[in-house]
């Protein structure tokens, strides 16, 4: 009788069928088998990507996203992979879809948009070990975007472009806000100053008036009868010198009047006059 040779690949694991039945499995290697009779599936183990295309979702307050979604799964049963589904990796991404409509579905749009980490967590634990129903483990699942429609971005556009210019008109405000306090504040830093420069200069002219007037009355109180004589006559001669005709002296010191030569010159003149009249 003949035998056909089948080679099953490394990480792989074989399906023998009979009479297409299947009959028992084969790990990798080479295997014989009856020709017409016998057939041998080759089920690859290895890990595999599976990148699901972008599609919508609604969101807790009807906002529509499109979601898009990589994930990589192996094979851990692969009777039941082969036999049990007729396409268990489009079993799986639907069952993928399901979960994430679901947990999107219960949550806001801002929500929705950044708890990534969040939803890929709770998507993992939704989906759990798939053996038992497809014979496929989920090893990694990861959302690789959420993309709200058009619509809502240019809404969502506009709302940051307001807030930013409302940021700026905020910012602009306490900028001149600041600008003003810090004028204000020099201005009077200045006034100050010069208010002190001037009080300080009154006090230095008034101290020097204290000092000239206390060093007179200090000179005056040392000073004898001869001094005040002397500023007297001093005082009638410049009197004299004057366009004035007419001098009233006190009458007590009266006789030595004479013996300055202007008031002598001055009673002549008026003396003069008198007659004259």
């Amino acid at each position: 009788m003949a035998f056909g040779i089948k080679i099953v690949q490394q990480n792989s694991q074989g399906l023998v069928e009979t009479l297409g039945k299947y009959s028992h499995s084969v790990e990798s290697g080479l295997h014989l088998y009856i020709p017409f009779i016998q057939r041998i599936r080759n089920v690859s183990l290895a890990m595999a990507p599976l990148s699901l295309p972008n599609y919508s979702i609604i969101t807790k307050d009807n906002a529509d996203v499109s979601a898009s979604v990589t994930l990589n799964y192996h094979i851990t049963s692969a009777v039941k992979y082969q036999y049990e589904n007729t396409d268990s990796v489009e079993s799986m991404a639907q069952l993928v879809r399901g979960h994430l409509r679901d947990i999107i579905g219960r949550m806001d749009l801002n929500e929705a948009l950044g708890s990534t980490a969040k939803i890929n967590q709770e998507l993992a634990v939704a989906i759990g070990d798939l053996t038992n129903t497809y014979g496929i483990n989920v090893d990694r699942i990861n959302i690789d975007e959420l993309t709200p429609s058009k619509a809502i971005q240019t809404a969502m556009d506009k709302q940051l472009t307001a807030d930013r210019e409302r940021v700026a008109s905020i910012a602009k405000a306490e900028g001149e806000a600041k600008s003003i306090e810090l004028t204000t504040k020099a201005k009077n830093e200045a006034m100050i100053a010069t208010s002190k420069a001037e009080a300080d200069s009154t006090k230095i002219r008034a101290n020097a008036e204290k000092y000239r007037i206390d060093t007179i009355q200090e000179g005056l109180a040392n000073a004898d009868d001869r001094y005040f004589q002397n500023q007297s006559i001093n005082a009638y001669s410049d009197l004299a010198k004057s366009k004035s005709n007419m001098v009233v002296v006190p009458s007590d010191n009266a006789q030595t009047y004479g013996q300055i030569p202007g008031l002598a010159k001055v009673f002549k003149e008026s003396t003069k006059e008198d007659k004259k009249s």
